[in-house]
């Protein structure tokens, strides 16, 4: 089975974009997840998870999410490999959205 849930905040605003090859629509961003332990000097670390939607999903992100605003995720994780332009073989380790809450409420000042 593969299934990952996250909770984090948006690292930057997201941006809608289009595969050439076949139209679809999606974005990428990068959510900041609170590891839950502290280390030794008593602070969390943070890890910077890398999360795919597509279609409307994204087009959602996009139009309600900007830096900043908490998100949960439920999804997949996937890998790909490439050659880096060093010529190293690198690893990617993304998830693959398939659905999300949005966690904070909008303020007054949002509304209008």
């Amino acid at each position: 089975m593969n299934k990952i849930v996250i909770l984090g905040r948006l690292t930057k605003d997201p941006e809608l974009k289009i595969v050439e090859s076949n139209g679809k629509v999606f974005t990428k961003v990068t959510l900041a997840v609170d590891r839950p332990f502290k280390n030794e000097n008593g602070e969390r670390g943070t890890d910077f998870i890398p999360v795919i939607f597509w279609g409307r999903k994204a087009e959602i992100i996009c139009q309600y999410m900007t830096k900043g605003r908490q998100l949960s995720v439920g999804g997949r994780l996937q890998t790909r490999s490439y050659d880096g332009v060093d010529g190293k073989r690198k690893v990617s380790i993304e998830v693959v959205a398939s659905d999300f809450q949005f966690i904070d409420k909008k303020t007054a000042e949002e509304i209008v």
